[in-house]
């Protein structure tokens, strides 16, 4: 997680559990008004060429809604997870409850009334990362879901991966899972929409492995989609997800098919990329064109907008979670939008594209779009409750189950939570079963996908933590596994939180009891991990003898930008990571005693 991001960056690999079942089974108000509001939220990318209101033949709106980051999420994210941050005129900041498919369906489908050109756009990451209801299930709830959304398009993103590029093509296709089968009396026929994946190559063809782009027509309307995940999946996703395929440059791949579009007749293009940006704000409608086109974003998506070409006239973005539409300037030196809606649901970015009827192209300085918030404040859509019921009812068996005890909600955002002090703790536990020579436990902090909430989610009774939620929080069957480390690679494990690719956003590993050190984020590169501060147990790390280490298999695969972590030695793999968090929680509370959270203060930060 990002130590200077208001939000965090989930990056990391990922295949789901599914074996359980497999054996018990053999805008508050839209923010299309903030602009009248005056309000920020809104943007506009460019001024508006029409006048006086008077809608010419020769135009035609088109509305383009797009989400991103879902991760299946079909029902309301809980905790932080399931809320947006709103500015205020007064400066302010109020926190909404959004999120749920519920919901969403209800949102979009009023948003399309009377709308008769429109079309539904997605950034990836659909999928994977997943709650029980869901991740169970190979994600295949989320595909009916997103059929029932009317969702037309999307991009693939990294955890489009989790699982290889033979489940990804299950999913575009149908069939029911190659080891667990069908789940219902009914085959699962796939998504009706199309995955793009124009910078995602089979190695052996040097071909997309999907299509890479798709044309949406409406009458004499078109306007085409490229799709690209970010360059670097493979470094966030585990070798097998990613075997035998390559992932090309986002801007090369975008321009490429962004030509061939044009080629073909169609001049109105956008982007759907799942790479994205930090806002300088949380709030989901701040200004982030002030005080000028894009000053307040940063990160990747910056530099891909400034050089993806003019040809392309909106992006719409995924990733890092975070919430932000601007205009950022093309290298013409146009503003163009760049759009991103959050995560899990709890937005939706509605996006207005004037079509120029006389040149096929989009009119750039017309476009307008807005963030708006899935309120649960609205009638539940009822296809979606009921696809919600069938699926929880086959999970039921499995995620009712209670694993543990908790005092208080157990929070997972913070450069050290008490949420990754938690699991750290447990990796550790288990660790010491494996082998009682184990040392240390090392948590990446993109791996924690939810916080555990005290108050009673599904009649399990407040402070009660249930299979399901314990899946919610580590979803991705990551084993833990013990290696060997000399001090001095550990230290550099440190010092890899804040270098190489982990520089410009620093990834700040969860510790076990015990670890402590400072990190001086007043510094830069390794100069802020203080290497003196670097203890166990109260003594001083020595470079020279060994420790014994606990981590995930992703980890200790060398994923996240830890690549120390993948030159262990004295390998030993346990249960999943899940398993030992569930054999902590039961060890160590119960109704009587329950676990209250850490204090989070193992890392000392220097700001």
């Amino acid at each position: 997680m990002p130590a200077t991001s208001p939000a965090p960056v989930h990056q990391e690999r990922r295949r789901r559990r599914t074996n359980r079942f497999a054996a018990l089974a053999a805008g508050v108000v839209t923010v299309g008004a903030l602009a009248a509001a005056g309000l920020p939220g809104s943007a506009t990318a460019g001024e508006d060429h029409r006048k006086g209101g008077h809608w010419p033949g020769r135009y035609q709106d088109v509305q383009l809604l797009s989400f991103n980051d879902l991760h299946g999420n079909l029902e309301p994210p809980a905790g932080s997870s399931g809320r947006v941050t709103e500015h205020q005129h007064d400066g302010t900041t109020k926190t909404i409850d959004a999120g749920g498919v519920e919901y969403l369906a209800t949102h979009l489908r009023q948003a399309r009334k009377g709308e008769k050109y429109s079309v539904t756009a997605a950034g990836g990451d659909m999928v994977g990362a997943s709650p029980l209801i869901s991740g169970l299930f190979h994600d295949e709830p989320t595909i009916e879901a997103l059929n029932k959304l009317d969702l037309d398009v999307t991009s693939v993103g990294n955890h489009e991966f989790d699982e290889g590029a033979k489940e990804l093509a299950r999913l575009q296709k149908g069939g029911c899972h190659p080891k667990d089968g069908c789940y219902t009396d009914k085959k699962f026929k796939g998504a009706d929409f199309p995955y793009l994946a124009a910078n995602v190559l089979d190695e052996k063809t040097k071909k997309p492995i999907l299509k890479p782009y798709w044309v949406w027509k409406k009458k004499d309307v078109k306007v085409g989609f490229i799709g690209v995940t970010l360059e670097g999946t493979p470094d966030i996703v585990s070798a097998e997800g990613v075997k035998g395929l390559s992932f090309k440059d986002e801007v090369e791949t975008i321009n490429k098919y962004a030509k061939e579009l044009r080629k073909k007749g169609v001049k109105s293009i956008v982007a759907l990329i799942h790479e994205g940006g930090f806002p300088a704000s949380t709030s989901y409608n701040y200004d982030c064109d002030s005080p000028g086109a894009g000053d307040g974003v940063s990160g990747p998506i910056v530099d891909i907008a400034k050089n993806v070409t003019p040809q392309v006239d909106a992006l719409v973005t995924g990733h890092t979670h975070n919430a932000y539409v601007c205009s950022i300037d093309d290298p013409s030196g146009k503003p163009r939008m760049v759009t991103s809606a959050a995560s899990f649901g709890r937005l939706y970015t509605d996006t207005t594209l004037t079509y120029d009827r006389k040149t096929g192209d989009i009119a750039r300085t017309a476009v307008k779009s807005a963030n708006r918030v899935v309120t649960r404040d609205v009638p539940k859509a009822p296809d979606m409750t009921e696809l919600i019921s069938k699926w929880n009812t086959l999970a039921a068996p499995i995620g009712n189950k209670p694993i543990g005890y908790i005092s208080a909600d157990i929070g997972n955002t913070g450069t050290e939570s008490p949420l990754g002090d938690l699991i750290a703790d447990a990796q550790l536990a288990y660790g010491k079963q494996l082998d009682p020579e184990t040392d240390l436990a090392l948590m990446n902090p993109g791996g924690i996908r939810a916080p555990l909430t005290f108050a009673a989610k599904a009649g399990e009774g407040d402070g009660v933590v249930t299979y399901a939620e314990g899946f919610t929080v580590q979803p991705f069957a990551n084993t833990v596994n013990l290696q060997d480390f000399t001090g001095a690679q550990l230290i550099q494990v440190l010092k890899e939180q804040v270098t190489g690719p982990n520089a410009a956003a620093p990834k700040v590993l969860q510790v076990s009891s015990g670890l402590t050190y400072t990190l001086d984020l007043t510094k830069s590169g390794a100069d802020r991990v203080v290497t003196d501060s670097v203890k166990l147990g109260g003594k001083a790390i020595d470079p020279a003898a060994t420790y014994r280490v606990a981590t995930n298999s992703f980890l200790a695969g060398g994923g996240d930008g830890f690549p120390t972590l993948g030159q262990g030695t004295n390998d030993v793999v346990g249960l999943d990571d899940l398993a030992a968090l569930e054999q902590y929680l039961t060890a160590n509370s119960s109704a009587g005693n329950p676990i209250a959270p850490s204090k989070a203060d193992r890392i000392t930060i220097v700001k």
